[in-house]
């Protein structure tokens, strides 16, 4: 980051592969690079990690040829906005509409998580292959931005998200933080885009891939916007969620059910890819393996399961529609027509 004091030091680019390499040695990031100063090594990794974020949000729109879209809608022109990323045609094509909902954290729109992005490269920490993935099996792509939710106000720098503020300790610096309308919290941004954007779009067809913490987020929609999301919502793909279907749905029979009926889960664990896991809910969806023990691999181990699963599930809803539709036979337009 130009101007930063950590911009020497900081030599770091994502090569060919990308992996994060160090431009002159090109070895992979170290942490702990001043000696007993944890402080000062944090405060160069929150530098690299602003860096990431902004060079994932670029190559959302570069690469992915997503569009960068800002909320609340009727925001002023000074007040402080959140935004997300969504495919030129999502609102308005008929096809399937894939919406990425992560964990939370410190990291944007487009990343499954900091540490692995730094660690494993792009393709394992950020949502661009399942951005690609879907863009080339002709659905449409919404990539939320759950963790955007506050600016601070003495470096105007948005750097703070929910659960950073969550875990802070209480301080007189709290009071520079200010909450973006609409987007106070990944459950409130959530449901801003489902009201404004994805409700009103023209697809039929909905899914959800939701990681960790977005699991919950995505419950809690499903709770509020019961009937809209059953009927929009064709199947859901949770990895590592921390949702709980019987707290959070107050064991209503009808959402337990869905649940059960439109999701399913992958987790963490030593088991084969898909293979089942037992679930300690009972009300839970079905849980299978995501192929990985480690948790920042889970979303890039069980990508292509996933969309095996998403296209299954669609191919499932169509086919069931179609046959509930009226088909017009011969024998039948002559009887109508007999009639009249």
């Amino acid at each position: 980051m130009e101007g930063s004091e950590y911009q020497e030091e900081l030599k770091y680019d994502f090569n060919i592969k990308g992996e994060l390499r160090h431009l002159d040695t090109n070895e992979s990031f170290v942490f702990n690079y001043y000696k007993n100063a944890h402080e000062q090594n944090h405060k160069r990794y929150q530098v690299l990690g602003h860096l990431i974020t902004q060079y994932v949000y670029e190559l959302l729109e570069r690469v992915c040829m997503l569009q960068k879209v800002y909320i609340p809608t009727d925001a002023t022109e000074n007040e402080p906005r959140s935004f997300f990323f969504m495919s030129k045609n999502a609102l308005t094509s008929s096809c399937s509409l894939i919406v990425l909902l992560q964990d939370r954290g410190v990291f944007r729109a487009g990343q499954w998580g900091q540490k692995t992005t730094v660690s494993e490269g792009l393709g394992c920490g950020t949502q661009i292959p399942f951005i690609k993935m879907a863009l080339e099996s002709h659905s449409e792509v919404i990539v939320l931005n759950p963790n955007d939710n506050f600016v601070d106000l003495n470096t105007e720098n948005e750097r703070l998200s929910f659960s950073a503020r969550e875990e802070a300790p209480t301080s007189l610096q709290s009071v520079w933080w200010l909450p973006k309308r609409c987007s106070s919290s990944p459950e409130e941004h959530t449901m801003y885009i489902w009201d404004h954007f994805i409700s009103k779009s023209a697809t039929k067809h909905v899914a959800f891939i939701a990681h960790g913490y977005g699991g919950l987020v995505f419950v809690d929609l499903l709770v509020q916007r019961k009937l809209e999301v059953m009927n929009k919502v064709y199947s859901v793909a949770f990895i590592d969620s921390v949702h709980n279907t019987r707290h959070q749905t107050r064991s209503d029979p009808q959402i337990q059910e869905w649940i059960q009926k439109y999701c399913r889960e992958w987790v963490s664990d030593s088991k084969p890819l898909d293979k089942a896991v037992a679930s300690l809910l009972k009300a839970n969806c079905p849980t299978v393996s995501a192929g990985t023990e480690k948790y920042g691999l889970a979303p890039s181990c069980c990508l292509h399961a996933i969309f095996k699963y998403l296209k299954s599930m669609l191919k499932a809803k169509t086919t069931t529609a179609s046959r509930h539709s009226p088909v017009a036979t011969r024998s039948s337009t002559r009887k109508k027509r007999g009639n009249v």
